[in-house]
Formats: structure tokens, sequence, C-alpha cells
């Protein structure tokens, strides 16, 4: 499912590469005033532009991947959660026991757990913590409810820690950050050399300068926005993170059933 982006996150990456932009062209138009431009353009110039976006491609081709495994995520934990809850309501239907209505509790605090986590509010073991403290109401459970019914809820646990974990290792892997580092490498070269080059007349070496720049600038820049979908806490606001609302929905429906 797509989420809505609002408009000034949509167009951030373009203001963030705008400068950029506006450097080169000015630098671009001081190296023809001063007579600096002394490369002729050659096939091999755009042979090299081609590369580089070969290199981009298959970048955005692998962090993709992970940026759709990772839009799954909140919703699996939001229905993990969802899964406790529901059991912990049936006991309570059941047996009326206070601790059944504690379990439910404890439930809303492991949702906002990970809603604070993934703002990096917290940290991991913490959230772990809280998980495990989940044994102490099986315990209790175990000595009136089936046992198949406790192994749901444990299963339910073990999923909700799987899922942490997984957000964990894609938070602190960068995908192929040598892969980072040679289409830097190479668009920073490629950038330099622009500006040396003569395309005929000024008209054509500002646009041509400046177009190609902004495509490469504009890349890196996305790319690296994507390699991390959770980046909530960033100070920076990143444009393509995967949406926290199903976990935000499940606040108000917890209430509903500590309520009831």
């Amino acid at each position: 499912m797509m989420n809505y982006i609002p408009l000034h996150r949509r167009w951030s990456l373009l203001i963030k590469t705008i400068p950029f932009v506006i450097l080169i062209f000015i630098l671009k138009y001081m190296v023809f005033f001063f007579e600096l431009e002394l490369l002729q353009f050659s096939s091999f110039f755009t042979a090299i532009i081609s590369a580089n976006i070969f290199l981009i491609s298959f970048l955005i081709s692998g962090v993709l991947s992970d940026y759709k495994e990772s839009e799954k995520i909140p919703s699996d934990i939001a229905s993990s959660i969802i899964s406790l809850a529901d059991e912990g309501m049936i006991i309570l239907e059941e047996e009326q026991s206070p601790n059944a209505k504690k379990y439910l509790q404890h439930i809303q605090t492991i949702n906002k757990a990970y809603i604070d986590w993934f703002y990096q509010k917290n940290t991991t073991l913490d959230v772990i913590h809280t998980l495990r403290e989940l044994n102490h109401y099986f315990y209790i459970f175990q000595k009136t409810v089936p046992a198949p019914f406790i192994s749901r809820l444990k299963q339910e646990q073990h999923i909700l820690r799987k899922l942490i974990n997984r957000v964990d290792t894609i938070r602190e892997t960068s995908f192929l950050g040598t892969g980072y580092v040679i289409v830097e490498t190479i668009s920073f070269i490629l950038i330099i050399t622009m500006l040396f080059v003569n395309f005929g007349s000024v008209y054509e070496g500002l646009f041509f300068s400046t177009f190609v720049s902004l495509i490469l600038i504009y890349m890196i820049l996305f790319i690296k926005d994507l390699d991390n979908p959770f980046g909530y806490a960033q100070d920076e606001i990143l444009t393509e993170e995967v949406s926290l609302k199903p976990l935000h929905d499940n606040i108000e429906l917890i209430k509903t059933y500590i309520k009831s």
C-alpha cells in the first residue's frame, strides 16, 4: 500500500539538491568566464555517465527489496500485538480475571514500547525485556487455560522478537556501503569534469552541467533515504519512511479491550 507523503516531504530531497545545483551553475559560469573549459566533449564521457547510472540503478534495486520487506514489518508487529490482545480478551470474558486485565494493560505497554523504539526513545533490549515480562502472565494463565492456548501466545511472542531483530538489522546495515563509495566518487569526478568541458556554447554548458548534476546528486540522496526506512528519529526528516499507522491504531483498539 502506498503511504501518503505530505507535499513538503515529497519535495524535500529536491530542495536539498538545489543548493548543490546552484553552486555548480555558478562554478560552470565562472569556468566559462575565465576561459578554463580545456576539455572536449567525447563519447567516452557519455559512456562513463551511462556506467554510473547503471551502478545507481543497481543500488536502487538492492535497497528497494529491503524497503518492500520493511513496509510489511510494522503491520506484522501490530497484527501480532492485536492477536495477543484478542487472546487476553477471551480470558477476560471467560474468567473475569484481574490478571487478564493487567495482561491487556501490558499488551498496551508493549505496543507503546514498539512505537517509542521506532523513534529511538528506548533501546532494543528495553523492548525485549517488555516482551519477556509476558512470561509471567503465561505462567499464571497455564493453570486455568488449555496448553494450545498458551502455545499460541508464545508463538506471537516469538514473532514479535523475530521482527524486532529484523528491524534492528535493517537499521544497522547499510546496503553495499562500498557501492555507495564508488557511485559517489564517480559522480563527484563527473561533476567536476563537466565544469571544464567545452559544450560549444555557454547555454548548453550551463544546462547540461546543472541537469546531469541534479540527477546524480538527487539519486544518491534518494538511495540513502531509501536505505533507511526506519529513520524516524533522525534530525532531517526522511521522505521514504514506512508507515507506523497500524501501531498507532492499536493504541485506541487496545483501550477498548481494557475498558470492556
